[in-house]
């Protein structure tokens, strides 16, 4: 077992000092996930919009590792639920607890699930290298894209069946989704190399 970046920046600290700086980290990522969901681009052929927001929920869960990644998500989701407008804007999709019930829903109740996968493979040293960064995060982004393609399938447009879900929910963003991750997973070998000195391999952790 690997430590995670923020047990790495917060073992100096005395104890009650740690516990604040980790409910810090966990808060700065909740915050960090509703402004990557206003850099949002509603799309005219689907009613998910395209934004930054996966990419901040694995960074960020790499970072904090497992528990505290699903922390975050769970936290950001509370927020949304309770109207505070931290989801993507849309002109036709609801703030609000109504926004889990749309064609959206899918991916943002999947969100501490893809934290909690990518945390725990960060905790296993996967963050520590590039390529298996690249690993870990995908992991992460394949929960965010299944559950949203159920849900439009299964629960939002039912109608559309799952040829219809792939075309509105998963083709018109794996690709920009995919770029934008293979970026992404250069964010924490670089935080560790940063912090250490020494420069990581590009294979497996350790």
């Amino acid at each position: 077992m690997y430590s995670t970046f923020v047990d790495v920046i917060t073992t100096r600290a005395t104890v009650n000092f740690r516990v604040a700086e980790r409910i810090g980290a966990v808060l700065f990522i909740t915050v960090l996930t509703a402004i990557a969901a206003q850099i949002s681009i509603p799309l005219p052929f689907t009613p998910v919009p395209f934004t930054f927001q996966p990419m901040v929920v694995l960074v960020g869960a790499a970072a904090l590792g497992s528990r505290l990644g699903f922390a975050s998500q769970l936290l950001y989701l509370a927020i949304g639920i309770a109207g505070l407008p931290v989801f993507a804007w849309s002109p036709t999709l609801p703030q609000g607890v109504a926004r889990l019930f749309g064609p959206t829903g899918g991916y943002l109740m999947s969100y501490p699930f893809a934290a909690f996968l990518t945390g725990w493979l960060a905790e296993r040293g996967f963050d520590r290298r590039y390529v298996t960064a690249v690993l870990a995060m995908t992991c992460g982004l394949a929960i965010v894209f299944a559950a949203g393609v159920a849900w439009i399938a299964l629960v939002a447009l039912p109608s559309r069946g799952l040829s219809g879900a792939l075309a509105l929910g998963f083709y018109p963003f794996v690709v920009q989704d995919l770029v934008k991750l293979l970026v992404a997973a250069a964010v924490m070998p670089s935080f560790w190399w940063l912090s250490s000195g020494r420069k990581p391999g590009p294979f497996g952790p350790g």
